[in-house]
């Protein structure tokens, strides 16, 4: 058995990785809101953003599909802007598998928000912090394992897609096909040790990614600077 292309791979890691980051970008913020708002709208956006974990991924890719089409707003705005479509290009993959992960990143984040609770906050500002440095000086370190927790199940999330990227992104080589593509390429044509080389790689990475990961987060003291 030859050695298996690893670009896939290498691209999953790469979608994963800058979805995370986008992820934490976005998510955090979003996350704070849903912990500590009284809106009478928090049960509508807590509902949309966990819808993900419901629907199939071959719906979410579909309308994800629909959405980024060069002759729509948004896929228009954004060939006009960038001079390439959304829809099958590495640029659609990450917008697709950030909405699709998003609660992966929110949920827990939201969690550690609510139990740090309104007390350290309010210790901060009677020491007159602004909202900002209370944030991160208090709530952050103290919600670390929360933000350990969205990297960890972000970041692995993505890189077992498959419904969604191959709906928004097809199969070409360098640019959309990830682990997951290249797996089931390997199945359709029979060849089944390539598909089991791959798939070995990937169940290897990701266990150690996840103990690794786990392992930290059970041994690390939380800390608030």
């Amino acid at each position: 058995m030859s050695w298996p292309d690893l670009a896939p791979l290498w691209l999953s890691v790469q979608l994963a990785g800058v979805t995370t980051v986008l992820l934490l970008i976005v998510g955090t913020p979003l996350a704070w809101w849903l912990a500590t708002t009284r809106a009478r709208m928090r049960p509508f956006i807590e509902a949309l953003t966990a819808m993900p974990l419901v629907l199939p991924p071959t719906v979410l890719g579909f309308y994800f599909l629909i959405l980024f089409n060069p002759n729509s707003t948004i896929g228009g705005l954004w060939r006009d802007a960038t001079g390439e479509t959304l829809t099958f290009s590495f640029s659609g993959l990450v917008l697709a598998s950030a909405l699709y992960s998003l609660p992966f990143m929110v949920q827990p984040l939201q969690t550690a928000f609510e139990a740090v609770g309104r007390g350290p906050m309010e210790a901060a500002a009677s020491l007159r912090a602004s909202r900002l440095d209370a944030f991160f000086s208090v709530a952050v370190p103290m919600a670390r394992r929360g933000f350990l927790t969205g990297i960890v199940l972000s970041f692995a999330h993505t890189i077992g897609e498959f419904g969604v990227v191959l709906m928004v992104g097809g199969n070409i080589p360098g640019q959309t096909r990830v682990i997951s593509i290249a797996i089931y390429e390997q199945v359709e044509v029979l060849d089944y040790a390539q598909a089991h080389a791959l798939s070995a790689i990937l169940l290897v990475f990701s266990f150690t990614v996840l103990l690794l990961v786990y392992t930290l987060n059970r041994r690390a003291p939380v800390r608030v600077g």
